[in-house]
């Protein structure tokens, strides 16, 4: 019974898909479901616009782009609570998520477009590893990335062994939608 307790900790642990959805932060493009208690008329399914903002009833536009569901739910319950209902109870619930991606292209096993995890940050070794790992013959260590910041492409390099040998985790970066990752050929 101990161990079966303990593999059941560690399942929780290192399964990614198991953090709770309040550390999700809502971005453009996902639809969520807002309901108010006893208030069948301000129910609403709505997708969140290019601006990050949402239109309800009373309310009118609300700016909700990187915040978690309780932030919402708290923003939404005190613009009704100011002028329209007493003490509303406001619940929301994230119907869609958008699909965030990055490409992995090069020397891999199956390069292509993969979606980032939803509840927390991807790192690049993992978005390599999602993409079936390196080739043989691939120069990880001339490993890219190739990011759009401010209207700028940036490169950025990985060393993949210091990660990987030397254990320095702060090197794998965690990496943005619309990222490109480049693993080049080795020619040696």
């Amino acid at each position: 019974m101990r161990y079966l307790t303990i593999l059941l900790l560690a399942i929780l642990i290192l399964t990614p898909g198991l953090v709770s959805a309040e550390e999700y932060k809502v971005d453009a493009g996902d639809v969520l479901l807002i309901t108010v208690y006893e208030q069948p008329d301000l129910t609403n399914k709505v997708r969140v616009n290019s601006k990050g903002e949402i239109n309800l009833p009373l309310i009118g536009t609300v700016h909700i782009i990187g915040l978690s569901v309780d932030a919402i739910e708290e923003k939404i319950r005190r613009a009704l609570q100011e002028d329209y209902l007493v003490d509303p109870q406001v619940n929301v619930f994230i119907d869609k998520y958008t699909p965030k991606k990055v490409f992995v292209m090069g020397f891999v096993n199956k390069p292509g477009e993969y979606e980032l995890f939803k509840d927390r940050q991807t790192t690049v070794l993992e978005a390599i590893t999602m993409a079936g790992g390196f080739k043989e013959g691939a120069a990880s260590n001339g490993t890219k990335v190739l990011r759009v910041e401010d209207g700028e492409e940036v490169s950025i390099s990985i060393k993949v062994t210091d990660i990987t040998r030397k254990g320095d985790k702060e090197k794998d970066i965690p990496i943005k939608p619309g990222d490109i990752i480049v693993v080049p050929e080795s020619f040696f």
